[in-house]
């Protein structure tokens, strides 16, 4: 387990946000429909052309990305802190004839990873390490990824970045995050991208885009390890 000694605040905003996610799962089931986001469609294809059989994806939700990889005939082990959202998707896998290629645990991504070192191909997280996390854990949490990843395994992931439009607005929380809304994020600048790829990692692109209403901008993130 990792050490979560941190500022209060950022202990408290964590429990909240966990409370206000399992709330929302519960209130608004398939709350982003069932339709696979872009980045999984992207994420997908790269995973393929690498030959990559097994895929983790943190911070999960009610599933649609991790339904979309299993229909793809990847093996997907699926994680997130609500237990509402999890049991959405396991009963999303049953009824679209998948559940055997889908392992759902309910996991803190503060915490170390249930998984053995170098024991899956590829990770996939969409707008998990911008939620309510502070610096120290996201760099934590990126050394977990580098930990379960073989060599060679490849990581893709997003992140709202300082540029969008709900950055500095709302309550700050300070460490660059902020509430608007209900929801927390940890906005990320482009040094905190380039320090995540150092060390057992190599950086191939950070692809900036937009999604939904506002719109959220966003990075797409690839790199993989060495």
């Amino acid at each position: 387990m990792h050490d979560r000694r941190e500022q209060p605040d950022h202990a408290d905003i964590a429990a909240a946000q966990q409370q206000h996610w399992q709330t929302v799962y519960a209130q608004h089931p398939e709350m982003y429909g069932m339709e696979p986001s872009e980045p999984a469609r992207h994420a997908a294809e790269l995973f393929r052309a690498s030959g990559c059989h097994t895929v983790l994806e943190l911070g999960a939700g009610h599933g649609r990305d991790a339904l979309f990889f299993a229909r793809q005939d990847f093996t997907v082990y699926a994680t997130d802190f609500s237990a509402v959202g999890l049991e959405q998707l396991t009963a999303a896998a049953r009824q679209a004839g998948v559940a055997a290629r889908v392992t759902t645990v309910t996991h803190d991504v503060r915490d170390s990873l249930p998984l053995p070192d170098a024991s899956v191909d590829a990770v996939f997280a969409h707008m998990l390490l911008c939620m309510a996390l502070s610096t120290e854990h996201i760099h934590a949490a990126v050394r977990e990824i580098a930990r379960v990843l073989r060599p060679g395994g490849t990581l893709v992931y997003t992140v709202r970045h300082t540029g969008d439009a709900h950055y500095g607005a709302g309550t700050a929380h300070g460490d660059d995050i902020y509430e608007h809304g209900g929801f927390a994020v940890h906005f990320f600048d482009r040094h905190l991208v380039d320090s995540l790829a150092s060390g057992d990692w190599q950086l191939k692109e950070v692809h900036a885009f937009e999604e939904g209403e506002l719109p959220r901008r966003l990075w797409r993130v690839t790199q993989t390890r060495h």
